[in-house]
């Protein structure tokens, strides 16, 4: 399955954001857990340029904290400011706030030798889906910005101030123009973050069984009730809606009810955490 996704209001959204760059201190860069990897879009390396960056680890509930553990230490030992958030709790506000403080010290201490007090002003980037809205809205302790388990939710720039002194600029969820690392690609379509609309949901059940092939295979076959799973596609999808009775009558099997259901329990992790990008694989 080949992965080609760029919609017109990205490409409006990427020149929207090269403008507020200019009017922000820093860069909130929030990452999915479960790729954080694919989640990386060069584009935004380019925008960021010398703007202080704090990368969010969202989403951190969605995969075992032996997992993340490994990107906190891959992220420590290139130097990156981080924190490791679950995105719902809003227990790391705290720990958020001090960051920014601690990544704009230097911008804080000028104006404060000038006995002046300076907001500080950060833009929020990431992929669709990633949860950049629920994020800021965690941040502010109310609901100020629109938020959906799905990708293309935020269109335009929303600023939101924080009583501690904070302004974030939520912006929309932006891809790669061009997806040179289909397996990227592929992870990203796996968590939701590229349009379904766009995508054979067949296929991409397909790519979520041949991922359960040589990771998790127990998971996988024990939500369905297989001994293993058909090295055939067209078997393994006979196999499963069988013993989901997913039914056409007599016509056979329901294959897009069944192709739903895989992509559906894949997000709603009936098939347990599962990480898909790993810091050891970056080199691959």
């Amino acid at each position: 399955m080949h992965i080609q996704w760029y919609p017109g209001h990205m490409t409006k959204a990427m020149r929207m954001m090269q403008e507020a760059v200019k009017q922000v201190d820093c860069i909130i860069y929030v990452l999915d857990s479960r790729a954080v990897s694919s989640c990386i879009n060069p584009k935004f390396d380019e925008l960021i340029k010398d703007k202080p960056v704090l990368y969010i680890l969202g989403k951190s509930d969605l995969v075992e904290n032996e997992d993340i553990k490994k990107w906190s230490k891959e992220f420590s030992s290139k130097g990156k400011n981080f924190v490791v958030a679950d995105n719902i709790s809003g227990k790391q506000k705290g720990i958020i706030i001090d960051k920014l403080k601690k990544i704009n010290c230097e911008m804080l201490e000028k104006y404060a030798q000038k006995g002046a007090k300076k907001s500080i002003r950060a833009m929020v980037v990431g992929v669709p889906n990633t949860g950049k809205s629920t994020l800021i809205n965690s941040l502010s302790s109310s609901k100020k910005t629109i938020t959906g388990n799905r990708p293309g939710v935020t269109r335009g720039k929303q600023w939101v101030s924080l009583a501690e002194g904070v302004e974030l600029l939520d912006t929309p969820g932006a891809v790669p123009p061009a997806f040179e690392d289909q397996q990227k690609a592929l992870h990203l379509a796996f968590i939701g973050s590229i349009k379904e609309e766009i995508l054979p949901i067949d296929e991409l059940a397909i790519e979520i069984i041949n991922y359960f092939r040589t990771h998790d295979k127990e998971q996988f076959c024990s939500r369905y009730k297989l001994t293993d799973i058909p090295s055939d596609n067209v078997e393994a999808f006979d196999e499963i809606a069988k013993n989901r009775g997913y039914l056409l009558g007599k016509k056979g099997y329901d294959y897009e009810r069944t192709a739903k259901a895989i992509i559906t329990d894949f997000r709603s992790q009936k098939f347990g955490k599962i990480m898909l990008d790993y810091p050891e694989n970056l080199g691959e």
